[in-house]
């Protein structure tokens, strides 16, 4: 089936916020006494922050009855840091309008919460684009589960064997691929190594390197 329709990741992949969601996670459970290594938070990468903080507290055995004020401040300290000083993916104005050109119907399909969707997409000025935003903050599961990708599709009328996905993350390819959906991988540089990025069907550094020869390799 030809693809028609191409659904993005935010977090890590459109704007340079996993460092700060690490810069939160750092604060909040320095509060618990806790130090989480960038080992521990990588391993994590992609889940919601509910299920972020369920599977830290467990852990490093904290009370849960401080598990939901605890996600509140980790989101609360995101919104507050990317608004301050996120800075814009390589390549964001280049993809979207590439997939405009092709007459795609574009959306992004994401673990954080509606807040962030809407924050980003005011700063990357790429609303104009999108035919529908999907999160999978109060679904049941979130990443690596594929949820999230098929209400997204679905609420484009896509069938998912029509859909294109690009993500950062080992959990949101994961769900990607579990939806039947293709999907491009661009990890952070420092693992760009990682031998798990040989499920995506491309790997590539930025999303400005994405061009036709991509596209119709893809599409194929």
């Amino acid at each position: 089936m030809a693809l028609t329709t191409v659904i993005f990741d935010i977090d890590g992949l459109l704007i340079d916020s996993e460092p700060l969601w690490q810069e939160a996670a750092t604060e909040l459970f320095n509060q618990f006494g806790v130090q989480l290594t960038d080992a521990m938070y990588t391993s994590t990468t992609g889940l919601r922050t509910k299920e972020f903080v369920h599977w830290w507290f467990t852990y490093f055995n904290i009370d849960m009855a401080k598990a939901a004020e605890a996600e509140e401040k980790i989101v609360a300290g995101v919104l507050r840091r990317i608004e301050q000083k996120a800075t814009i993916m390589p390549g964001v104005p280049h993809i979207f309008e590439f997939f405009a050109n092709q007459s795609f119907k574009i959306g992004l399909a994401t673990s954080s919460p509606p807040a962030l969707i809407d924050l980003v997409v005011r700063m990357t000025g790429i609303g104009s684009y999108l035919s529908a935003t999907a999160s999978a903050e109060y679904l049941p599961y979130g990443k690596p589960h594929p949820q999230v990708y098929l209400n997204c599709a679905e609420a484009m009328q896509s069938h998912p064997t029509e859909c294109l996905c690009f993500e950062d993350s080992f959990n949101g390819l994961i769900a990607a691929k579990a939806a039947r959906m293709k999907c491009v991988i661009i990890p952070h540089h420092s693992l760009n190594k990682d031998e798990r990025w040989g499920a995506a069907d491309l790997k590539l550094s930025s999303l400005q390197n994405f061009g036709a020869l991509h596209f119709d390799r893809l599409n194929s």
